[in-house]
């Protein structure tokens, strides 16, 4: 399944990139387990609900959220800072 990212979520990348590498480590091999397995594995996945019905979550850490939505093929990354 192809992984692709929102400008916001691009943006979140770049920022972890450039100021905590190994949290940037993380989301990497988040988004390659999610690739695979887009609703288990590592970091918690979960379905949002309320305005982000139809998304799903995984944690990068206490603090931090990978937010994306499943289609027929492709996995669309909506964020990958803050919670929700």
């Amino acid at each position: 399944m192809n992984v692709t990212l929102t400008p916001t979520a691009l943006d979140d990348l770049r920022y972890w990139l450039k100021t905590d590498k190994r949290l940037a480590e993380r989301i990497l091999a988040l988004l390659e387990e999610m690739r695979r397995t887009p609703f288990e594995g590592t970091g918690k996945p979960e379905p949002l609900r309320f305005q982000l019905v139809g998304c799903w979550s995984r944690r990068i850490d206490r603090e931090h959220r990978l937010v994306y939505q499943v289609e027929e093929t492709e996995i669309i990354v909506i964020a990958c800072r803050f919670h929700y």
